[in-house]
């Protein structure tokens, strides 16, 4: 028994050891929240648009790479990435979609009558289920799905300019959507 007792920390030690080597390994993101949805289907949701009668849903994003954000009004990190969406709507180069989540419509209206709207369409998810069928953590979140309709990236938190010129803007142009 008193031998255990002595062996007990050296085996903690080496526990806590091996955790720290595998953590430093090449390649390995702490920061990066892993996604069992990439290279799966989308999740299908059809939601209610907006703004309008129409709806959004995932069958009619399918033919082209595309770029779906998670947002809210009452979401601060939102607001900050909400320029960076503006310049890319501006420039054309990407298919953005909204998908307002757990938020009251007229809220989300407000945001985007005050801020801009760069989104080609907007879904309102206020009880928050197509976000939790895509797996979202917390908002903003960004899923880039490819012309099959498979989400092919998840970007957590909000966007800033070098994700977008070193991971975004690339990875549409190799999926033929720029």
């Amino acid at each position: 028994m008193r031998r255990l007792i002595t062996l007990l920390p050296v085996g903690l030690f080496l526990v806590v050891a091996a955790y720290f080597a595998w953590s430093l390994r090449p390649g390995y993101d702490p920061h990066e929240l892993p996604s069992a949805m990439i290279d799966q289907e989308a999740p299908a949701f059809d939601l209610a648009a907006l703004s309008g009668s129409g709806h959004l849903a995932r069958d009619g994003l399918k033919g082209g790479p595309v770029v779906i954000n998670f947002f809210a009004s009452w979401c601060v990190p939102c607001r900050v990435e909400h320029p960076l969406l503006m310049h890319l709507a501006e420039q054309g180069k990407v298919q953005l979609y909204g998908i307002a989540y757990k938020d009251k419509p007229e809220d989300s209206s407000r945001l985007l009558a005050q801020m801009g709207d760069p989104y080609k369409a907007i879904g309102v998810d206020q009880d928050g289920r197509t976000g939790l069928d895509f797996g979202v953590y917390g908002v903003p979140e960004t899923y880039v799905l490819d012309a099959a309709g498979h989400i092919r990236k998840r970007f957590v938190g909000p966007l800033t300019v070098a994700v977008v010129d070193k991971e975004l803007l690339p990875l549409l142009r190799q999926l033929g959507g720029l």
